[in-house]
């Protein structure tokens, strides 16, 4: 039986895209919280070049970098895809999957503001973003990025969205507004309520308190 360990923290956007796909696939893993002011020697070892989470061990294999990981999965069981079979629409996932991560540098500025201007500023960037998604990645007939099914685009935002929600508790701003937003919303909440993500999403009110105290503790060592 082949092992399966999973190095990151609980909290993260990026650790819960590898929980996810774990999940849906129904793969056994062994879960190890590191510490990210202590990180463990292994996690440190496994990746030396970026020296951060998540990372997936199998085997005595690490392999780095959150959607490298969720594709590593993806092709290692190959139930319930999560990359299409044919190509375009494979290429057109890959491209949705960078955007998200694109967006994920528009994070920051939100995660370390200080003041409304600063957050203003930040939301309006994040929505100029979020709009080209609403528009050009979701059409009307669509459940989820996949269609019926969830796919790796769905596990992309919805890593991202985990995080804006997570930001408008900690912050009391509204980013992700249905009013604004009604197909992410609705895309959102579809995904959300699957079983397997559902059971695997970190309460907000408890991850916001916690990134709290952590955003603190951050810019705390950086003044």
């Amino acid at each position: 039986m082949t092992e399966v360990k999973l190095h990151g923290f609980w909290y993260s956007a990026f650790t819960l895209r590898v929980t996810w796909t774990l999940n849906l696939k129904g793969v056994l893993y062994k879960n190890i919280e590191e510490d990210r002011f202590n990180k463990s020697p292994q996690l440190l070892q496994y990746n030396p070049v970026y020296k951060r989470t998540p990372v997936l061990v199998h085997d005595g294999k690490p392999i780095c970098e959150s959607m490298i990981i969720v594709e590593y999965i993806d092709e290692m069981w190959p139930h319930n895809p999560l990359l299409p079979s044919d190509p375009f629409e494979r290429a057109i996932a890959r491209f949705w999957v960078r955007y998200a991560d694109d967006m994920t540098s528009l994070n920051g500025p939100l995660f370390i503001s200080t003041n409304d201007e600063e957050r203003e500023k930040a939301i309006e960037k994040i929505w100029e973003h979020l709009r080209v998604v609403e528009d050009q990645g979701l059409g009307d007939q669509k459940n989820f990025f996949g269609g019926d099914t969830i796919n790796i685009v769905d596990i992309a935002f919805g890593s991202i969205c985990k995080f804006l929600l997570d930001m408008e508790i900690m912050l009391g701003v509204k980013i992700l507004e249905a009013e604004k937003f009604p197909q992410l919303h609705s895309w959102f909440d579809n995904f959300k309520h699957v079983q397997v993500i559902a059971e695997n999403l970190p309460n907000h009110e408890k991850t916001a308190v916690f990134i709290k105290s952590l955003r603190e503790k951050i810019m705390g060592s950086n003044s």
